[in-house]
């Protein structure tokens, strides 16, 4: 049996006569404050520690005596693009279409060993030949490597004075002389592991950077409400710089458009045209899966929103229920009286043949989220994946430039019954601003909804988010969302997640059932206690039980 030596001189919980010998190391493995981290790890997203274990471990064996000299170099500064006040924790607000490698270049640690956590492989690889080609070491981490590339690179990563650049792999690297820690887009879900124990990297580095007492950098167009805690209120960069950034946006308000048009808005067949004759192409998001079914009065057009918190509300008997606060109302209109409503319920492949007949002498598809091929187009349609690329690619690249990035129905991001549904949604405009590119480029960003004033497009559209950031703090803390409060996720087999919410009701506030629950605490410690203080293992011996801790999609 292979494990891990986590400590020595440890009284045995069992008989002495029980315990085997340790028959060898044949490894290298994880330094001792890495074993606390992942010991910390364990206890944040309670998951077992082997399974952090396991990935602060090299993929191949190291031999114990292959380590080298602990390596010292000193760097000379590289001049900031801007200011940037010399402080543990910074946030910097870098709009989404300006270049960055120069401003990450001057924010490398000019001593010891800087870890660069970037969500976007392509990011990496064009960063790490920056950084090598200003005299750099540089150790580009990923888990597609094989696993001999792996087990090289985490061999060197100990003899120090190195840059790493990685996602979320890239947390565990076993530099000995870590300086500082920079996050790019924290926002981006592939920072967060899926599988269970579903852990953050963003969380997990800044909580390394804590224990290092490492220089904490969070850079991006849209920080989350745990970037804003962690490293506090971002830093000031230049008009020129933030308003150049953001591309063009256009708000289109469905409620002044004439009845009966549907998605398509008398404003997107210019933006069309437009894209098409400069020789571009044009996108159109519409998501189905994971939204909510918005209600409309059918007198105004305003979308039947909580008066508490803004959030969409579903239609139940005596009136309109919130799908977030639980707020009840009446039937009826808040702006204009009404009681009568109208369902939106949009589908993709009507839509297109819609749009086909909008732009008739261009080639118009239709891409689903499974699609492994990206087919010729001149206009293509499909859900929030074709933001993301095709085959596994987390940037795409098409065959012409993209002129028009158009979201039909935008109101149902920003509404969406998910506590992070506002910063999951200014997340879609910045990939979105990526792929048009700057203001000077002539590309632009088409958005389409019935709350125009919305502070989403509002930020989006100055090309300062810094309001929507305040807002959205406000919100969580008057919620106890995270990162103000603690949330988590059980889901399972209804057998096993009952006798789980049995141990845990006097610690947590339990809602839900039949299999599905949500734990809150005030804070993440206490949740984060109370599931380490409990033994769960007799309830999953009854079934299937996943814990999601600080769930996305809740």
């Amino acid at each position: 049996m292979r494990g891990w030596v986590l400590a020595t001189a440890v009284e045995p919980e069992a008989w002495h006569e029980k315990i085997l010998s340790v028959k060898a190391n044949v490894s290298a493995g994880p330094s001792a404050e890495m074993v606390k981290l992942t010991e910390f790890a364990a206890w944040r997203w309670a998951g077992p520690q082997s399974a952090f274990l396991r990935a602060a471990s090299p993929a191949n064996i190291v031999p114990l005596d292959a380590l080298e000299p602990l390596s010292h170099a000193l760097y000379p500064d590289t001049p900031k693009p801007i200011p940037v006040p010399e402080r543990e924790s910074i946030l910097i607000m870098w709009p989404p279409s300006e270049p960055r490698a120069d401003l990450l270049a001057s924010l490398l640690a000019s001593e010891g060993s800087t870890l660069l956590i970037v969500p976007d492989p392509n990011e990496q690889d064009s960063l790490a030949q920056v950084f090598f080609d200003l005299g750099r070491n540089v150790l580009v981490v990923r888990s597609d490597l094989p696993a001999s590339e792996r087990t090289r690179i985490w061999a060197e990563a100990r003899s120090g004075a190195w840059v790493v650049v990685g996602g979320r792999s890239a947390v565990f690297s076993p530099v000995p002389d870590l300086n500082t820690v920079i996050i790019l887009d924290d926002a981006d879900e592939a920072l967060a592991e899926e599988r269970a124990p579903a852990w953050h990297a963003r969380d997990l580095v800044i909580e390394r950077a804590r224990r290092a007492k490492a220089q904490l950098v969070i850079v991006s167009p849209v920080p989350t409400t745990e970037a804003v805690v962690a490293a506090g209120p971002p830093i000031d960069v230049p008009v020129s710089i933030s308003q150049r950034g953001w591309p063009n946006f256009e708000v289109v308000d469905q409620r002044q458009d004439p009845p009966g048009l549907g998605l398509l808005a008398l404003a997107l067949g210019p933006a069309l045209h437009q894209a098409l004759s400069a020789g571009q192409q044009a996108l159109c998001v519409l998501n189905r899966k994971g939204r909510a079914r918005l209600l409309a009065c059918r007198t105004c057009g305003e979308l039947v929103r909580c008066s508490q918190c803004e959030a969409v509300m579903s239609e139940v008997e005596d009136g309109f229920l919130c799908n977030q606060c639980l707020a009840h109302e009446s039937h009826q209109c808040r702006h204009c009286g009404s009681s009568k409503f109208k369902a939106i319920k949009p589908g993709v492949t009507r839509v297109r043949d819609a749009l086909a007949g909008l732009v008739p002498h261009h080639h118009v598809v239709a891409i689903e989220a499974g699609d492994k091929t990206r087919p010729k187009f001149d206009v293509a349609i499909g859900t929030e994946t074709i933001l993301h690329g095709f085959s596994g690619t987390s940037s795409p690249k098409f065959d012409r430039p993209i002129g028009l990035v158009a979201f039909l129905d935008f109101d149902q991001e920003l509404l969406a019954p998910r506590y992070r549904a506002i910063e999951q949604a200014a997340w879609l405009l910045v990939r979105a601003a990526r792929l048009v590119g700057a203001r000077s480029e002539g590309g632009k960003v088409l958005v389409q909804t019935r709350i125009p004033d919305h502070e989403v497009l509002l930020a989006a559209v100055s090309g300062n988010p810094q309001p929507l950031l305040v807002a959205e703090r406000e919100r969580r803390q008057s919620l106890g969302f995270p990162p103000l409060g603690g949330l988590a996720a059980m889901t399972g087999e209804i057998e096993a997640v009952d006798m789980a919410c049995d141990s845990l009701r006097d610690r947590l506030e339990i809602t839900g059932g039949q299999g599905d629950v949500l734990l809150r605490a005030p804070s993440s410690t206490v949740l984060c206690d109370a599931l380490a203080a409990v033994d769960l293992g007799p309830a999953r011996a009854k079934g299937r039980l996943r814990i999601d801790v600080d769930p996305l999609r809740v």
